[in-house]
């Protein structure tokens, strides 16, 4: 890594960061957050929940054990930039198959190394998620503020990261003629579908706007909705597809997953200041009192009061901002939480919630 300055950040407040490019050369129109885990930034930079963000790590070395090939978690990486305050060129690990750099330059993904990024992440601690361009025209900074402020983001998000087509997975000790689960797609991680299989299932995967009627056709023992980008408003086919199947079925959501469900039963979400993202977020089982350690990734967050009279009370709360990270439904064998329990940041505390949806689907 050189001295070099040929490349800057510039937030739409005017802030101006100037560091040294790495990774893809484009220019790149994002949303700049930022996330304090110490490793994994290989599962982060493939994780389709980043779609049309860049992503500040606030571990100050990145890419030291390189790029693992059985570790991406997903085929379609929607990230779009990635900073840092220093990257490895020489990462030393005997599964590595390739620098951060070289998947960077392969999936077109922009980098910045050289700079503070831990003032980076104070300063969207203070001002929230910002829209940004990473740019290496760093002789226009008025020009470059100007077209940042007329950037409008997209809203489709989840339609560019989830599958376009439908397709099967088989377990190793898939029981023939069993009902399957049909997962709905809104922006999947490989490590969920992982899990999945774990439990011996058959799974059908479909696209995020699959309509409840082609759902049934395959007679699911259950359905699960995946994590995924965007606004969870903009999922307005998968929020009309759970209306339809709730009630009839076990479901379990995660994530983006979570905040479709609530917002199927009536509840109401909102965009957190700067989101929750990184691998040590401490979180209350309200049924158990236990505290789970949890990695997540998320910019938005169901709002409490709404969850009166939809039938879906809290089972889980962040204890950094109690916000609402679990409901269910008893009744209806529906359960969801915002945080991802495939991940494995350190502890597995969570895996116990893919047991639940087995009762579920069981009884």
């Amino acid at each position: 890594m050189g001295q070099q300055s040929d490349r800057m950040i510039v937030l739409e407040d005017g802030s101006v960061y100037e560091g040294e490019g790495f990774g893809c050369s484009e220019d790149r129109f994002v949303e700049l957050v930022f996330n304090t885990s110490m490793a994994g930034y290989q599962e982060i930079i493939s994780d389709p929940s980043y779609t049309d963000q860049a992503v500040v790590m606030t571990y100050p070395l990145i890419g030291n054990y390189g790029i693992c090939d059985g570790d991406f978690e997903s085929k379609v990486f929607g990230i779009s930039g990635l900073v840092v305050r220093e990257f490895c060129t020489t990462p030393s690990n005997f599964r590595c198959a390739a620098t951060i750099e070289d998947a960077m330059k392969e999936h077109g993904i922009a980098g910045v190394c050289g700079v503070d990024t831990r003032m980076i992440a104070r300063h969207i601690r203070d001002v929230g998620s910002i829209k940004a361009l990473i740019t290496s025209d760093t002789g226009h900074r008025d020009e470059a503020v100007r077209k940042v402020k007329e950037w409008v983001p997209s809203t489709d998000q989840v339609r560019r990261a989830a599958t376009k087509e439908i397709y099967t997975l088989e377990s190793e000790n898939h029981t023939p003629g069993a009902r399957p689960v049909v997962v709905i797609d809104c922006g999947i991680k490989t490590n969920i579908l992982a899990m999945l299989k774990k439990r011996n299932h058959q799974l059908i995967v479909v696209p995020f706007d699959t309509d409840h009627e082609t759902i049934m056709k395959y007679d699911p023992a259950g359905v699960f909705i995946s994590n995924g980008p965007g606004n969870p408003e903009d999922c307005i086919p998968t929020i009309e597809t759970i209306r339809k199947l709730k009630g009839r079925i076990p479901i379990f959501g995660i994530c983006l997953g979570h905040q479709i469900i609530s917002l199927a039963y009536g509840a109401k979400t909102y965009k957190l200041k700067f989101g929750h993202r990184g691998g040590n977020h401490p979180v209350k089982n309200l049924k158990t009192g236990k505290i789970e350690i949890t990695s997540q990734n998320h910019s938005y967050a169901v709002v409490p009061e709404s969850l009166e009279g939809t039938g879906l009370c809290v089972t889980h709360l962040n204890l950094l901002d109690n916000t609402v990270e679990g409901v269910e439904c008893k009744d209806d064998r529906l359960f969801s939480v915002q945080y991802h329990p495939e991940s494995a940041p350190g502890p597995c505390d969570s895996e116990y919630l893919f047991d639940i949806f087995e009762t579920n689907m069981n009884m």
